[in-house]
């Protein structure tokens, strides 16, 4: 007896409770049943061995031989081995499930022998409101994950009319039927290997409940319907589908209907090695690997794997097609399960384009299409075969995922509605803290810049295609990435790395609009981080290779390794920053990144999907932080409204930029109080320009002398930083601050007069037409974005067509440049109805009587009007500088600006037609 109970301990402690009841245990030369299985429906033996089973429940176990002599509320055992602990609490005693949490973690030690790793198979805190399970105790280090139904797509459980709310977990879960159906299919040790130290590494699996249900759901409605359904799993990020995936995939493989197996065969399509590895330890425990599951790289390979008794074969997205025109053309006397995990690949351009090549025949290519697409577009085009079920994981279904796999519901009005056959939405993975709401710190980074037009003709060009072409260059411009670049790298270090989020470990991913763009990513910002002296260094991540100053580059040969290794890298000293083109944006879960930083345009499920990148949950991770360059605050919240519930967020203002700015602008030295004083004294009583010239200089030969080239740049970028972020800030603040005001009205001043320093890597005079006047970029409130707490609803495909070539929009230069501006450079007017009677009234009529332009009005052609014109307009304009500084400091300061002004007021002084109020309108 001691020998066997000594055979029977080692056993466990090796493999686990749950391997001992399935497989029994070896002693000398017998093998010993330790468990009867859940028996066939009509096998009686196994039906009268099941019922030999003994499901006990002690209560008050005591588990400790020491003198505190401690007891559980209640522990569960399968034929005298123990596999469920529960400390149960009631509201009644004022006591909730997180003071069981707190009593598992601190009472309960670790090395007693019940609460090591396996020898039981979770632990359950549990009170009448809510259910948290364990599944290895580690004291205050102890990881309890919910084991709630949900309530209103958020956490907790919905209200129960016929008792507790917690009364599921016996009346459903903890059932002698139940309990082994757990055992037999889902839980399990598995033991992971770390690739870098080989060590490795044990963990007790347990399911939590939305993958209990919807796995138990999809089985008993095959069971009941047979092959030839559809089915949609929206599951969020954080729901743990690869391991839903591999549970359903093992239990449908003897899944039986009227006696007969329901399907042949199991495909699973994933572009995702951990869901491949996942599948062969779920199956590991319960058959021969190499007997069960294969891998379909060919269009004949399944045809062999079929006859060799392969049940699950593995396919990727790019090798689908051939799958499917297997299945379509040469079984069709079999029945097949095709599980498709959502498209997961990073592969870039090479893979789409292997994808669009193989559905060339069966469908127009849309734009930009994820795996996602590309796999309805073929299956809709091939109608959906009837001898396959197909089963749809994804967090973010498409207008078309939802039609092809979604439930029908039709509606009284005569139309169809379709929506998933199960849930595990965004809000109630984010309220369980399975993963973190990106959306709580948003901060959009608004640019603003001014294009002037160089030629002295105006020629034609596509207003639209211009557009695009126009903020292209503008945004990808070297001087313009260089100023992001910096705003990203300061703010790393300041915001992140100084306030030790996920301590000290955060990582950076900067997402950019192509692979140009990523390469001039990753030259600003390491040369930023080496003029920093900082200890981190950057990578890059793109598909193929591109040219750069007529080199040919990779990102194997911009990183000094290879591509493979740029995930690993990452987690490693001093990679700290993660520049991508096309590459990461999706399936790439690094729980240790914390900010991202977006120069992309983003829209629908390309937003959330990008985003979600930082949702992964992790030790000391308690936020994330998105500051974006390109998209706008209600752009995201349309994204992610579609796709998932959330909780309600409020604005918020960070004003310490501006001390920030003003700190390291006073620092400089540049200029002293007394002369930031006496100009704006002087500005504010109406003196000529002439008189503050005497105050201003000394600062420029400060400037000039004495400091270098980068201290110069540096100086004018914050000067212009903070009087643009002051002009933004100062109308929303419920405050003034005297400071502020005069620095602004200073600095606007001198900051014309600040000459451009000579950069040799900036071609062709940038900072004299394209400087930090020119660009800027200005972080706006950190904002919490509301989501309503609704059913996202998204409208189905167009009937109609889309495609076709677009006309051409022609348009003269100037105009495209003008409306450019007009989206783009923004002027926070004071007063705007001034200005637009500055415009269309006040100016027109006082050089209407200035008495050369009179003349040639009356004498000469328009052009020589228009020539006398800007000179008076000129002079005018110095007479208007004390009545209205606003104006006249725009006027002066920005060159489109003041011609924008001549432009429309020549036209009221020269036609007599007031129309220069209405283009006012339109531009501010």
């Amino acid at each position: 007896r001691r020998k066997f109970l000594a055979r029977l301990q080692g056993e466990i402690a090796k493999h686990g409770v749950v391997a001992v009841l399935r497989d029994g245990i070896r002693h000398g030369a017998h093998h010993l049943e330790l468990f009867y299985g859940t028996p066939s429906p009509h096998n009686q033996t196994a039906q009268r061995r099941f019922r030999q089973n003994r499901f006990s429940v002690t209560r008050q176990l005591r588990y400790s031989r020491d003198e505190a002599q401690r007891a559980l509320d209640m522990a569960l055992f399968i034929n005298g081995l123990p596999v469920f602990t529960i400390e149960l609490k009631n509201s009644f005693t004022r006591q909730k499930v997180t003071d069981a949490v707190e009593q598992y973690r601190r009472d309960r030690k670790p090395r007693e022998p019940l609460f090591q790793l396996g020898r039981c198979v979770a632990h359950f805190a549990v009170d009448d409101e809510q259910v948290y399970f364990c599944t290895h105790l580690k004291g205050k280090e102890s990881w309890f994950l919910p084991f709630n139904r949900g309530w209103q797509q958020g956490a907790g459980n919905p209200p129960n009319p016929d008792g507790l709310k917690t009364d599921y977990l016996w009346r459903h879960v903890l059932t002698c039927q139940s309990v082994a159906n757990i055992l037999e299919n889902y839980a399990q040790v598995v033991t992971a290997k770390d690739g870098k130290t080989g060590r490795t590494k044990k963990a007790q699996i347990w399911p939590r409940y939305h993958q209990l249900e919807v796995v138990r759901r999809l089985l008993a409605d095959a069971r009941q319907q047979g092959a030839g359904k559809r089915y949609l799993i929206q599951h969020s990020a954080g729901s743990g589908k690869s391991l839903s995936i591999a549970w359903l995939a093992h239990q449908l493989i003897p899944l039986e209907r009227h006696g007969k197996p329901v399907f042949d065969s199991i495909i699973v399509v994933t572009d995702r090695r951990i869901l491949d590895q996942q599948i062969r330890d779920t199956i590991r425990q319960y058959a021969q690997v190499r007997a069960t599951v294969a891998h379909a790289e060919h269009s004949g390979d399944l045809r062999r794997f079929i006859d060799q008794g392969k049940k699950i074969v593995i396919s990727t997205v790019q090798k689908f097609p051939f799958i499917v025109d297997e299945i379509g053309n040469g079984q069709r006397g079999r029945t097949f399960a095709i599980i498709i995990d959502e498209a997961h690949s990073s592969q870039g351009g090479k893979a789409s384009a292997a994808m669009s090549r193989t559905l060339g025949e069966t469908g127009d290519e849309g734009e930009e299409e994820t795996d996602e697409d590309r796999i309805n577009r073929l299956m809709a085009s091939r109608k959906l075969l009837p001898n396959a079920s197909y089963y749809a994981f994804t967090a973010t279904p498409k207008n078309r995922t939802l039609e092809i796999f979604g439930d029908p519901e039709p509606q009284g009005n005569g139309t169809v509605r379709h929506r998933p056959f199960h849930t595990y939405s965004m809000k109630q993975a984010i309220q369980e803290g399975f993963i973190l709401d990106v959306l709580k710190h948003y901060t959009p980074v608004n640019s603003y810049y001014k294009l002037a037009k160089t030629v002295e003709g105006d020629p034609e060009f596509d207003a639209r295609k211009a557009r695009k072409k126009l903020r292209r260059y503008v945004e990808g411009h070297q001087h313009a990435i260089r100023h992001k670049a910096e705003i990203m790298v300061d703010h790393f270090h300041e915001q992140v790395i100084a306030q030790r989020k996920i301590g000290g470990k955060a990582r950076a991913m900067v997402v950019t609009n192509g692979i140009e763009r990523a390469v001039h990513y990753i030259h600003a910002i390491r040369d930023y981080l080496k003029e920093c002296k900082s200890p981190y260094q950057a990578i890059v991540a793109f598909s193929g290779e591109h040219s750069d100053d007529g080199k040919t580059v990779s990102e194997a040969t911009l990183n000094g390794f290879p591509s493979a290794r740029i995930a690993d890298k990452l987690q490693e000293e001093p990679y700290r920053f993660l520049v991508c083109a096309d590459k990461f944006q999706t399936g790439y879960d690094e729980p240790l990144l914390h900010t991202m930083y977006v120069d992309k345009t983003l829209a629908g499920v390309k937003a959330v999907q990008t985003l979600s990148r930082l949702n992964r949950s992790h030790a000391g991770k308690y936020d994330v932080f998105v500051l974006d360059f390109q998209n706008d605050t209600e752009t995201i919240k349309a994204a992610f409204s579609q796709y998932y519930r959330t909780t309600i967020l409020a604005d918020e203002t960070d004003p310490n930029k501006l001390h920030d700015l003003q700190s390291d602008l006073d620092n400089a030295q540049v200029y002293g109080p007394d002369q930031v004083e006496a100009c704006v004294k002087q500005y504010l009583d109406g003196v000529d320009r002439d008189q503050l010239d005497p105050i201003l200089n000394p600062c420029v030969a400060v400037y000039q002398n004495d400091l270098d080239e980068d201290a110069q740049v540096a100086f004018k970028s914050k000067a212009k930083a903070f009087v643009r972020t002051y002009a933004f800030l100062s109308s929303i603040l419920p405050y003034t601050n005297r400071g502020w005001e005069e620095r602004s009205i200073f600095l606007n001043l001198l900051i014309p007069k600040l000459p451009a320093p000579v950069e040799e890597d900036l071609s062709k005079g940038i900072l004299e037409t394209i400087d930090m006047d020119s660009y800027r970029a200005e972080k706006k409130a950190m904002q919490k974005i509301l989501l309503e707490d609704e059913d996202g609803e998204i409208d189905p495909v167009p009937g109609e067509g889309s495609g076709g070539q677009q006309e051409a929009e022609l348009d003269l230069l100037s105009n495209i440049i003008a409306n450019f501006n007009d989206l783009f450079g923004g002027i926070a007017w004071v007063d705007k109805d001034r200005a637009g009677k500055m415009i269309t009234e006040d100016i027109p009529v006082k050089v209407g009587n200035d008495p050369a332009f009179k003349n040639a009005r009356e004498h000469s052609d328009r052009d020589n009007a228009r020539v006398e014109y800007t000179a008076a307009v000129n002079r005018v304009i110095m007479g208007i500088m004390k009545d209205d500084t606003q104006f006249f400091k725009h006027f002066m300061d920005n060159p489109d600006f003041r011609q924008f002004v001549i432009n429309a007021s020549f036209d009221v002084a020269y036609r007599g037609k007031v129309k220069g109020w209405e283009i006012l309108e339109n531009r501010v």
